[in-house]
């Protein structure tokens, strides 16, 4: 695959899937609906596959409408470090945009967790559900954006299985993270903050911000999904080096 003037060669292609095996990519229903109904791929466009994990191969949309494998697999360096958004989960269709969103932005980790104040509750069946559609959204989210690393959705204590949480984590298990808390007065986001966890509309509730280290988004007061995007755009940059650790 050559590489568009100012592009990274797999930001190239016409569009972006995501396979579970590289050396043989397969294309999921849904996938190629898309490219075939929605973008209307013609005959030997190129596709970028890849495997979520960094790993990527140019391939051929054939006229079976099978990817075809032109050249060999790669592999792209992980981000310096992970950066992490948690947040209150919140009404309707709005976790959905938070997570499109960070995905988009380069966030590593996406944690919906339950505080004190939230007003949604979720219960077992339909959590399961709900991280179930939010990890669509992430992974539909990271083709679009031409991400190479497929974010975890969920908060799993248990590493050796990154982002199949099942259950929604508690204020306590997001804290215990070497979490900051995003709050009105607190201190500028620094590029040692990694973690930031956004609370519910409602505020946090004096039990959990008590103690905690505090970091402001913004002089003025934000929507629960705004806060949240905006800490992905602050982690994001810092990182990247494109923002400055006085965002006062």
């Amino acid at each position: 695959m050559e590489s568009v003037a100012g592009l990274t060669p797999w930001r190239s292609a016409a569009a972006q899937v995501l396979v579970s095996n590289l050396d043989s990519p397969e294309l999921e229903p849904d996938d190629l609906h898309h490219l075939q109904r929605v973008l209307r791929l013609r005959v030997g466009q190129e596709v970028c596959a890849t495997d979520g994990a960094g790993g990527w191969r140019s391939c051929a949309f054939s006229a079976s409408h099978e990817l075809e494998a032109l050249g060999e697999t790669h592999q792209e360096l992980a981000p310096e470090y992970p950066v992490t958004v948690g947040f209150a989960v919140v009404k309707g269709e709005r976790p959905e945009l938070i997570v499109q969103k960070l995905t988009e932005l380069g966030v590593d980790r996406i944690w919906p967790f339950m505080a004190q104040r939230s007003v949604v509750r979720w219960d077992e069946e339909k959590t399961v559900k709900q991280l179930e559609r939010l990890r669509r959204v992430a992974r539909e989210s990271c083709a679009q954006s031409r991400r190479l690393w497929l974010p975890e959705v969920g908060f799993a204590p248990d590493s050796t299985r990154p982002g199949r949480a099942e259950r929604l984590a508690s204020f306590e298990q997001v804290r215990n993270s070497g979490a900051v808390l995003a709050n009105m007065g607190g201190s500028a986001l620094k590029r040692a903050d990694r973690i930031v966890l956004v609370g519910p509309e409602g505020g946090w509730d004096s039990g959990e911000a008590e103690g905690a280290s505090c970091v402001t988004l913004g002089e003025h007061v934000l929507r629960a999904e705004t806060a949240a995007i905006t800490a992905g755009v602050l982690l994001t940059a810092l990182r990247a080096g494109i923002a400055t650790e006085n965002l006062r």
